[in-house]
């Protein structure tokens, strides 16, 4: 069974803002340009937790390549 301490943080800052509650974010450490496309965990959105574009923020990645979830705001 899989444990949040198995994954490793990812950690990046949002770029965009887009409809939906969806961000683009630049990981830290890609100088590839690539952007992730992510959402925020429930528990941020249940306590309206509010992202800005600036912020950084720690990210869950999908392992099959979908969208990555934000878990936390530093």
């Amino acid at each position: 069974m899989n444990n949040k301490k198995d994954k490793p943080a990812v950690y990046g800052t949002i770029i965009e803002s887009l409809p939906n509650a969806l961000y683009k974010v630049k990981l830290d450490g890609d100088d590839s340009g690539n952007l992730v496309l992510s959402f925020l965990a429930g528990k941020m959105s249940h306590n309206r937790i509010r992202v800005v574009i600036g912020d950084r923020v720690m990210l869950d990645i999908d392992p099959y390549g979908g969208k990555a979830r934000i878990t936390r705001r530093m």
